[in-house]
């Protein structure tokens, strides 16, 4: 099985906000950068977008991958299990519940481990993910999270 290994990051200016996610995956000597953005979204959900975009990009089952990630909220919720409890009680006053139902179904296809960094301290492939995260949605098209404004109340 190949081995992946993916750098992601996720912002929004204000939150919510303008947001966007980047990805940065690397398999042997080949090397993928993606990125999106939204018009309003928040900080959270863009890391936990970049991290579902980034699984359902693999073409293998069973890949064995480490995903870098410097949101706490992303890889203590794997991590920790936090996640599996919100699945017994049907995500239940959970946030973001339309995608970690998305990632759940992607994560259990892979061998996934998390590995947190610390944003912004010179991890080169954190920094291109920022950089790529950044320029989504600061340059790009910005999409409807339709799922996030559904939940906005005027």
């Amino acid at each position: 099985m190949p081995q992946v290994t993916i750098y992601t990051d996720g912002g929004a200016s204000g939150n919510p906000g303008p947001g966007g996610y980047g990805v940065v995956l690397l398999s042997g000597k080949h090397r993928k950068e993606m990125s999106g953005a939204f018009r309003m979204t928040t900080n959270n959900r863009m890391e936990l977008l970049a991290v579902i975009i980034a699984l359902e990009e693999l073409k293998f089952k069973g890949t064995d991958v480490t995903i870098y990630s410097d949101s706490k909220y992303v890889v203590d919720a794997v991590s920790k299990g936090w996640v599996f409890n919100w699945v017994k009680k049907n995500f239940k006053d959970k946030k973001n519940s339309d995608l970690w139902k998305r990632f759940l179904k992607i994560y259990s296809d892979h061998k996934v481990k998390f590995v947190w960094v610390k944003g912004h301290a010179g991890n080169e492939l954190n920094e291109v993910a920022d950089r790529l995260a950044v320029h989504a949605y600061q340059d790009g098209d910005l999409k409807v999270d339709e799922a996030y404004e559904a939940t906005i109340v005027d």
